[in-house]
Formats: C-alpha cells, structure tokens, sequence
C-alpha cells in the first residue's frame, strides 16, 4: 500500500469502517511508514479530543441568539 493510498483511506481506518483485508494492509504500512504512522496518531487524538466536545449544551442566551438570527433569514 502506498502513502497516498493509506493516507486517503485513513479516516475509515480510524472509523473501523475498512474490510478485513484493508485494514490489515493499513496496519501493515503504519507499522512500516513512520510518516503515516504519525499522521494517523494525530488523526487518532484529535478524534478523541473532538468527540468530547459536543456533549455540553450552549449557554440560554447563545440558544436564543443563534434562533433570532435563523428565525430572520
């Protein structure tokens, strides 16, 4: 598998959406590539951080200001 290759199929990697034999063979090539390898982690933690961030309700008066400016159009 190619970087270009592994790199375009990253985000169903990380997803767990890839076939069997796909994943393996992106496995392999992350354990070979180290740029690869890099990208994915950083790929892995910024998933991580992100999917911790929509679990807080905005603020009252955020709801209503963002409604008002729908509301509008």
């Amino acid at each position: 598998m190619s970087c270009e290759e592994a790199l375009r199929r990253l985000a169903e990697y990380l997803d767990r959406e890839l076939d069997r034999r796909s994943d393996a063979a992106l496995a392999r090539h992350l354990e070979r590539c180290r740029a690869c390898f890099s990208r994915a982690e950083f790929e892995r933690k910024l998933k991580q951080a992100l999917r911790g961030t929509g679990s807080r309700r905005a603020p009252e008066r955020l709801r209503s200001r963002i409604k008002s400016l729908v509301d509008s159009f």
